[in-house]
C-alpha cells in the first residue's frame, strides 16, 4: 500500500506543480499495417455473434433521445464503426498518441487530462515515409491497462514510487505486430464482436495505412445518442437522481445458488486425472506421407507413433510453499520442412523436451531454497516457452513448430496457458441451461445442466492454414510478415478451474476435424458411462458434498476419453462427405475442399476432481 500511496501522492504533485508538454506526442502520420490475415475473422464473428443491442434508429423517432442519421431505417449495430468515428471526433477531437520514450507518469498524465482509455505509441525518431516532412511513426499500442500492470509488477517487484513511474512507455507497449485492428468500412456489431471476444476495450480504427482513430466500447454504447439525452435537468431527474448514492446499511449480496456448493469446497486443493492418446497422420510411412488414399496404398493406416511429428510433454511439480503444479504442453512440427530434407520431428520434439527441462531445473532451484525468493522457481508458460525456444535454437535444429504449453495450479484452482498457432485448449463445463440460454442463444427443452464449452483459447494465423510457429532456418527472419514468431507473440491467458471441469489440450489434428459441440458429446458420453454424472448433476454435487469423487475411476478410465478424441478425429479427417471445422474455414477463404483434414493428432485431457485417489 505504501509504494500505491507514494505514487499517488506524486501524482497528484505533478498535476499539481505543471501540466504536461503534450505537443511532442502529437504525430499525424501513422504506421502503413497489412491487414489481409485478419478480415475472414471479422467475417466469421460477424456470423456466429448475435448483437445485444437491437435499437433502431429512424427519423423522428423519440427525438429527445435519438439522432437523426438518414431517412430510412437502420440497426445501430449494422452502421459502419467509421460512423461513430466520426461522431466522436465531430463532439470532441483528442489526438490519441504518446512518444515510446515517455515514461509511466507522463502517460498516465496524458491518460487523465485527455480522457484515454488507450494511446497509438509513436517513434518520432522516425518517418513513415522517405519524403515525409511529418515525424512520428506508429510503433505499438498502450492502455490504461498496461499502465495498471506496469505498476503492479513494480509493487509486485519491490521497486520504489520513482522506479515505477520512469520506466518507458516502450519497455511496455504492445508492439505494431501484434495490434488488433478494426476498418473503418466494418460494422458495430462486427467490431463489438470482436472486442469482446478478445478481451479489448480499445481498438484502432486503420484505414490506408493511417490510424484514424481510437474506439471503445463507450464509443459504441453512446453513438445515436442525443447530446440532450446524455445532459440536462430532465435527464437527471430521468436518469439519474433516482439512482444516484447507496444506503449506509447496503451490503454485498450472498452468492447465487448454483455457486454455494461450488464456493463452499473452494479452499480445497483440487486433483485431476490426466491422460494423453496420438495418432500419426493416416497415410504416413517411414519414407514419407501420402496425399490421399490413393497415394498410400492398400495397407492399413498407420499407427506408428514415432512417425508423428506432434509432441508433448506432462509433469507435475510440488513447491516446498504448498504449490501443487501441473505442467502440459504440445507441439506440431510443420510437415513441409520433409520437401527440404529436414525431419520435421525434430524441431518439435526436442521443443516439448526442452520445456519439460526446464519445468525440471526450475522446480529442482526451488526446492533447494528455503528463503521467500523460492517462488521465483515457479516459471510461466510463456516463460517457458521462450527459454525452450532459445535452447533449440542454439542446438541450431532446423524447423518450425506451433505449441502450447499450460500450467495448472491446483491449490488456486487456476490453468495458465501460452498458445502459439493453431494448436489450444477448450474447457468444458456443465453450465445450468437457465444460465447459459441467454449466453449460448438457445435453452434446452431439459432443465438438466449440459455440458458445454465454458472458455476456448485463441488461435493465431497469418492466414488460412498458415498458422504462427516457432522456427529456425539456421539464422534469425527479420521480415514482420514471417510466420516465424517468439515467445512474445504467443496468446497468454488464464481460466478459473472448477470441479467437474474436463480440460481437453490437443493440436490441429483434433480441433481441425472434430466440431467443440462433438468434443463436449464425446465427454459427455465418457461421463455418463463412468457414472460421473449419475443422477445428475446435483447428485454428483450431493456426493462430492459426502467426499465421494470417484477419482479412482476417473484415474483408471480418463485414456479412454483421451483414445476416443484421436480416434474420431482420424474418422472425421477420413470422410470426405462431413463439413469439418476445416472444410468450412476452407470454404469461407474462398478454398474449395470437402471433408476432413488427415493429420498427427494429440490430445491431453483432464478431468478435475476434488480429493485424491487414496481418498477414494
Amino acid at each position: 500500500m505504501r509504494i500505491i500511496t507514494s505514487i499517488l501522492n506524486k501524482q497528484r504533485h505533478l498535476s499539481s506543480t505543471r501540466a504536461p508538454n503534450l505537443s511532442k506526442y502529437r504525430s499525424h502520420k501513422k504506421n502503413d499495417v497489412r491487414g489481409d490475415e485478419i478480415s475472414s475473422c471479422f467475417r466469421t464473428l460477424s456470423t456466429v455473434h448475435s448483437s445485444p443491442f437491437s435499437r433502431k434508429l429512424q427519423m423522428g423517432d423519440d427525438a429527445h433521445s435519438r439522432s437523426e442519421f438518414n431517412s430510412d431505417e437502420k440497426e445501430i449495430s449494422e452502421v459502419s464503426i467509421s460512423e461513430v468515428l466520426k461522431e466522436k471526433h465531430t463532439v470532441r477531437w483528442v489526438e490519441p498518441v504518446i512518444c515510446r520514450e515517455a515514461t509511466v507518469s507522463e502517460a498516465i498524465e496524458v491518460c487523465i487530462d485527455r480522457g484515454l482509455s488507450g494511446m497509438m505509441v509513436i517513434d518520432q525518431n522516425q518517418a513513415t515515409y522517405d519524403l515525409s516532412r511529418e515525424r512520428g511513426k506508429v510503433v505499438g499500442m498502450t492502455t490504461s491497462r498496461d499502465l495498471l500492470r506496469m505498476v503492479a509488477a513494480g509493487v509486485k517487484q519491490g521497486l520504489t514510487a520513482d522506479d515505477v513511474l520512469t520506466q518507458t512507455v516502450g519497455n511496455f507497449m504492445t508492439p505494431i505486430s501484434q495490434v488488433i485492428y478494426a476498418r473503418p468500412d466494418e460494422t458495430i456489431r462486427m467490431v463489438r464482436n470482436l472486442m469482446t471476444k478478445l478481451g479489448m476495450k480499445t481498438i484502432p480504427i486503420l484505414s490506408a495505412g493511417r490510424v484514424e482513430g481510437l474506439i471503445t466500447s463507450r464509443d459504441m454504447a453512446e453513438f445515436g445518442l442525443d447530446a440532450k439525452a446524455l445532459g440536462g435537468k430532465k435527464n437527471y431527474l430521468r436518469n439519474i437522481s433516482q439512482r444516484r448514492g447507496l444506503g449506509k446499511n447496503t451490503s454485498m449480496a450472498e452468492p447465487p445458488n448454483y455457486l454455494r456448493d461450488e464456493l463452499s469446497l473452494q479452499q480445497n486443493p483440487l486433483y485431476i486425472s490426466m491422460a494423453m492418446a496420438e495418432l500419426p497422420h493416416p497415410f504416413k510411412t517411414a519414407e514419407g506421407c501420402g496425399s490421399d488414399l490413393r497415394d498410400f496404398g492398400p495397407k492399413d493406416l498407420s499407427t506408428n507413433n514415432d512417425l508423428c511429428e506432434d509432441a508433448h510433454f506432462s509433469i507435475r511439480v510440488a513447491y516446498p510453499d504448498g504449490l501443487d503444479m501441473t505442467y502440459m504442453g504440445v507441439a506440431d512440427g510443420v510437415g513441409s520442412w520433409r520437401e527440404h530434407g529436414v525431419d520435421p520431428r525434430a524441431f518439435s520434439h526436442k521443443l516439448m523436451e526442452e520445456c519439460h527441462n526446464i519445468v525440471v531445473e526450475s522446480s529442482s532451484k526451488a526446492k533447494q531454497t528455503l528463503s521467500d525468493e523460492r517462488r521465483c522457481g515457479v516459471m510461466t508458460p510463456q516463460q517457458i516457452l521462450s527459454d525452450a525456444y532459445e535452447r533449440v535454437k542454439d542446438e541450431n535444429i532446423i524447423g518450425s513448430s506451433t505449441a502450447c504449453v499450460a500450467m495448472f495450479d491446483s491449490v488456486r484452482h487456476q490453468l495458465y496457458f501460452s498458445n502459439l498457432g493453431d494448436s489450444g485448449i477448450i474447457v468444458l463445463r456443465h453450465i445450468d441451461t437457465d444460465v447459459a440460454g441467454g449466453v449460448l442463444g438457445s435453452k434446452s427443452p431439459s432443465s438438466e445442466p449440459k455440458l458445454r464449452a465454458a472458455y476456448v483459447s485463441q488461435q493465431q494465423l497469418l492466414s488460412f492454414n498458415h498458422p504462427y510457429q516457432f522456427g529456425w532456418t539456421g539464422e534469425e527472419l527479420k521480415h514482420n510478415e514471417s510466420s516465424f514468431k517468439s515467445a512474445a507473440d504467443t496468446c497468454d491467458s488464464s481460466m478459473h478451474i472448477r470441479r467437474g471441469d474436463i480440460v481437453v489440450m490437443a493440436t490441429d489434428g483434433l480441433f481441425d476435424n472434430v466440431e467443440i459441440d462433438e468434443i463436449a458429446q464425446i465427454a459427455l458420453e465418457w461421463e455418463e458411462k463412468n457414472k460421473f454424472i449419475e443422477g445428475g448433476v446435483k447428485a454428483r454435487e450431493k456426493r462430492w458434498q459426502r467426499g465421494i469423487s470417484y477419482m479412482n475411476v476417473s484415474e483408471r478410465e480418463i485414456p479412454q476419453l483421451a483414445h476416443q478424441l484421436c480416434e474420431r478425429a482420424r474418422e472425421n479427417s477420413l470422410d470426405k462427405t462431413v463439413d469439418s471445422p476445416f472444410s468450412t474455414l476452407a470454404k469461407e477463404n474462398d478454398i474449395m475442399w470437402s471433408g476432413g483434414m488427415p493429420d498427427d493428432c494429440t490430445v491431453i485431457v483432464m478431468h478435475i476432481g476434488v480429493q485424491k485417489i487414496e481418498k477414494c
